[in-house]
C-alpha cells in the first residue's frame, strides 16, 4: 500500500472510530500514533508522543482561546441574552415573523460575544422559543430559527473556529476576524429573508404583533449598551490596529467580567462556576488540538497532501471546480461530524491544496467555516438541532428538521455569493491598519 493510500485509510478509520462513539481527540490520536508506528517504528511513535502534545498547545497565538472562551462564559452569566432579545424585538417584532427574525438577530449579536454556536443556541433557545410560542408561533419555525441563528456564532468574530484555522494554516487571525464580518452579516440578512418569505407563503406560522414605541426601544438599547460597546471595542480595536488578537481577547474577557459584575449576577459561586467552565472548555479544545497534531504527523509522513496536489494537477480540473468539490465534501461530512472536528481533521491536507491553487487563505478559511456552519444544521446529526431540542424537550426532532430547510437554502445562497465574490470577504481586511 502506498503512503497516500495509507493516509486515506487512516482518515477513513478515524471517521469509523468517531462513528462508533470514540471522542474525536482520542480517535485522531490513536490513528495518528498507530499509523506513525507502522511507518517509522516504535522509536518514531515514541518521539512524536514526547514532542507533539507540547508543540500543539505551546504557540503563543493559542492564548486567545481561553480568553475568548472566558469572554463568552462571563457574557452568558451576565444575563445578556434576554436583554439582547428584547432590544432586537423592539425594532423587528411587529413584522409578521418578526420574533423569529429577532431570534436570529439576537443570536448573531450574542454569538459575536460568546464565540460558540452551541452555547448561543442553548442560551437563546431558553429565552426566545418560549416567547415565540407564547405569541402563537409554530414550533418548527421558532426552533429552526434559533438553531440556524446560532450558527452565526461560529463565523462572526471572535470565533474559536477561525482561531483554530488560523493556527493550522499560519493565517492572520486578525484578518480572519475582520474578513468574517460581512459574511456573517450577509448570513443574518439571508436568514431573516428566509423567515419572511416562508411566513408570507404560510401566514399561519407566525401571527403579527404590536409595534413597540420609541420609548421602549430606547429603554432596551440602554440595557445592552455595554455588550455593544464591548463588541465594537474588541473588533474595532483589531481593525484599527489598537490591539493584537490576543490583546483584544484580554480586553474582551475583562470587559465581559465587568458587565457580569454590573449585572449583579456574579456572586462567588457564579464566579467559581465560570472559571471551571472556562477551564473545562479550554481543556477540551486543547485536547482535540493534541489529537489533531498527532494525526497530522501521520498524514504528513504518508505524503497525502502532496499526492492530492499532484492528483489535482494531473486531472486538469479548474480551481473553481476543485473548490466546488471541496465544498461538497464539507457539506457531506458536516452531516456526520461537528464543525471543529471537521476543520481539525481536514484542513491539514486541504489547506496545501488551496495554497497550491493560489486561493487566498483568509477567503478560503471563511468559506470553510461557512460550510462548517451548514453542517451544524444539516440532518441527521446537525449538532444545533439536538441542542435546540434539548432546551425545549416538548419539541420533536422531526418538527425541528421540518423547519430547517429554508435556512439551509439561505446558507447555500451565501456560500455561492462568497465563492463567486471573494471581495465580500477580502475588502475589509484590505482596509485594516
Amino acid at each position: 500500500m502506498s503512503g497516500a493510500m495509507l493516509g486515506l485509510a487512516g482518515f477513513g478509520l478515524t471517521l469509523v472510530l468517531i462513528a462508533f462513539g470514540f471522542p474525536v481527540a482520542v480517535a485522531m490520536a490513536l490513528v495518528g500514533v498507530g499509523g506513525f508506528w507502522w511507518l517509522n517504528g516504535l522509536m518514531g511513535a515514541g518521539f512524536i508522543l514526547g514532542s507533539s502534545p507540547f508543540e500543539a498547545i505551546f504557540p503563543y497565538s493559542l492564548s486567545v482561546v481561553p480568553l475568548f472562551v472566558m469572554m463568552g462564559v462571563f457574557a452568558a452569566r451576565a444575563g445578556l441574552s434576554r436583554s439582547l432579545f428584547d432590544m432586537v424585538n423592539s425594532f423587528l417584532g411587529h413584522v409578521r415573523g418578526g420574533l423569529a427574525v429577532t431570534g436570529v438577530g439576537a443570536c448573531a449579536i450574542f454569538g459575536a460575544i460568546c464565540g460558540s454556536s452551541l452555547a448561543t443556541v442553548a442560551t437563546m433557545g431558553r429565552v426566545a422559543i418560549p416567547e415565540m410560542e407564547k405569541r402563537g408561533y409554530d414550533g418548527s419555525l421558532s426552533s429552526a430559527s434559533i438553531a440556524a441563528g446560532g450558527t452565526l456564532g461560529v463565523l462572526i468574530p471572535p470565533s474559536i473556529l477561525l482561531v483554530i484555522y488560523g493556527i493550522l494554516t499560519q493565517t492572520s487571525i486578525g484578518q480572519l476576524f475582520i474578513g468574517a464580518i460581512l459574511p456573517g452579516i450577509i448570513g443574518a440578512v439571508l436568514y431573516g429573508l428566509a423567515i419572511i418569505v416562508r411566513v408570507r407563503m404560510a401566514p399561519h406560522l407566525a401571527p403579527s404583533t404590536p409595534r413597540a414605541g420609541w420609548g421602549t426601544r430606547l429603554a432596551t438599547l440602554r440595557r445592552v449598551w455595554g455588550v455593544l460597546l464591548l463588541f465594537a471595542l474588541v473588533i474595532g480595536g483589531i481593525y484599527l490596529g489598537w490591539f493584537s488578537p490576543t490583546e483584544a481577547a484580554a480586553v474582551g474577557a475583562v470587559g465581559a467580567f465587568g458587565l457580569a459584575l454590573l449585572s449583579g449576577e456574579l456572586d462567588r459561586q457564579a464566579l467559581w462556576g465560570a472559571v471551571r467552565e472556562t477551564a473545562g472548555l479550554t481543556g477540551m479544545i486543547f485536547f482535540i488540538l493534541i489529537g489533531a497534531s498527532l494525526f497530522n504527523y501521520f498524514l504528513e509522513t504518508t505524503g497525502l497532501p502532496s499526492a492530492l496536489i499532484g492528483g489535482i494537477e494531473a486531472s486538469g480540473l479548474s480551481p473553481a471546480m476543485v473548490l466546488v468539490l471541496i465544498m461538497l465534501f464539507y457539506i457531506i461530512l458536516g452531516c456526520f461530524m461537528d464543525a471543529m472536528s471537521m476543520i481539525l481533521l481536514t484542513v491539514p491536507f486541504l489547506a496545501p491544496v488551496a495554497a497550491s491553487l493560489d486561493f487566498d487563505m483568509v477567503w478560503f478559511g471563511v468559506l470553510v467555516v461557512t460550510v462548517a456552519e451548514i453542517g451544524l444544521i444539516t440532518p441527521p446529526i446537525g449538532m444545533n438541532l439536538f441542542v435546540v431540542q434539548a432546551t425545549q424537550p416538548h419539541l420533536t426532532q422531526r418538527m425541528v428538521i421540518r423547519g430547517i430547510l429554508p435556512f439551509i437554502l439561505a446558507d447555500v445562497v451565501r456560500l455561492v455569493l462568497l465563492a463567486a465574490l471573494p471581495m465580500l470577504t477580502l475588502w475589509l481586511p484590505g482596509k485594516m491598519f
